[in-house]
């Protein structure tokens, strides 16, 4: 097989991967089941999702370091050791033991998840240059598909043996999907060079630049929106009037908004420009925010679909900005820089989660969002040289 003409292959190979990889978007079908087979407080139960994040976001400058250096298959094999290993690691914590949950389980599935997304993406993006948003949405439109994929597996497994045979069988599942996912990756064959080389900064002139702390500022304060909430939104949904029995189609459309944002949003801003489409993905994130503090009934479904739409289309614009920032040629590593906004959003909703009200947590929410629109009309050019 040529290796030109394995841009489809990687692309498949990606989304399989990432189908696995969005644990937080769907947390909201583990917070139950963990909270009775572990015997985990509500506190606990959301401390776990929270540092799953803060470790994924850690884990994408790592990764991003580690495929940089060593190539996108070794990153993604590590990942994948990494994820299927928490998840093995979870069917064995005894009751009671939260700290040894986030130690064995939390820390590694984030790290793991983490490995590979920068390995997936910059690696789609190299073998389509031209269509990087594009690329980038159908490698993430699967991590979009995450919640329903994973809303079906637990309550089908997890509903009949219990959460830790569900925490086994999944690592099953992920050695060998992402295992096989990250065997396919491979960065194109060089271009021949007729001119210079392809100009971009590495992540060390990428920290100093105000452009990525705006950036990374940014994508920290789109999570609130998402993030305050999913972990406890069948709770949510119930409170609001829906049908217990319906509750769990709040993370199945939110997973299908979710795909829906991560396809679109990244294909359209290679036509309208990454900036105008992460204006309307802040200002939809504080429209949705406003929407789901009112909404009840079947509208919860409705807002909450909203939210997931435009953060997970933000996420899937945010490395295309990157690349059109600081250069294609350290892709990887420089999104998992950006992604360390991640772990400070994962900390800032986990605070005001534990602190604030329900209707507070809106506010909050709606503020942030605003904040990070005000963050990305901020950055302009970096200027090379």
């Amino acid at each position: 097989m040529p290796k030109q003409n394995r841009g489809p292959y990687i692309l498949a190979a990606g989304a399989a991967a990432q189908l696995l990889t969005g644990i937080p978007a769907a947390w909201g079908v583990f917070q139950q089941p963990v909270m009775q087979g572990y015997g985990f407080s509500r506190g606990q139960a959301m401390l776990a999702f929270a540092v799953l994040v803060a470790a994924y976001g850690v884990g994408c400058a790592v990764g991003g370091l580690l495929q940089d250096a060593r190539g996108p298959r070794f990153a993604g094999l590590w990942g994948t050791a990494l994820l299927a290993g928490g998840f093995f690691a979870a069917a064995l914590v005894p009751p009671a033991n939260a700290a040894l949950f986030l130690v064995v389980y939390s820390v590694p599935a984030g790290l793991g998840s983490a490995f590979l997304a920068p390995a997936v993406l910059a690696c789609a993006q190299k073998w389509y240059q031209d269509k990087k948003g594009w690329a980038t949405g159908v490698a993430g439109v699967a991590m979009g598909l995450s919640g329903a994929f994973f809303t079906v597996f637990v309550r089908g497994v997890g509903g009949a043996w219990g959460i830790r045979v569900c925490f086994a069988a999944l690592g099953a599942v992920m050695l060998v999907v992402c295992g096989a996912g990250a065997l396919i990756l491979q960065d194109p064959p060089p271009k021949a060079q007729s001119g210079p080389p392809q100009p971009g900064l590495d992540y060390k002139q990428m920290l100093r630049t105000p452009q990525y702390k705006l950036c990374a500022a940014a994508v920290a304060l789109s999570a609130p929106a998402v993030l305050l909430f999913s972990p406890e939104i069948f709770k949510i949904a119930a409170e609001r009037g829906l049908p217990e029995s319906a509750a769990p189609y709040s993370i199945v459309l939110g997973s299908a908004a979710s795909a829906a944002g991560r396809m679109l949003l990244p294909a359209v801003s290679d036509r309208l420009g990454r900036k105008p489409v992460l204006y309307a993905v802040y200002l939809g994130l504080a429209a949705g925010s406003a929407w789901f503090a009112f909404a009840g009934q079947w509208w919860v479904l409705a807002a909450y679909a909203v939210l997931t739409f435009f953060y997970s289309g933000g996420a899937a614009v945010q490395p295309s900005f990157n690349t059109d920032l600081f250069g294609l040629p350290h892709a990887g590593v420089n999104y998992g820089f950006i992604a360390l906004g991640m772990s400070g959003g994962s900390i800032l909703s986990y605070i005001g989660a534990q602190a604030l009200p329900l209707a507070a947590r809106h506010w909050l929410a709606g503020i942030c969002a605003a904040a990070g629109l005000i963050c990305v009309s901020l950055v302009k050019p970096v200027e090379n040289g």
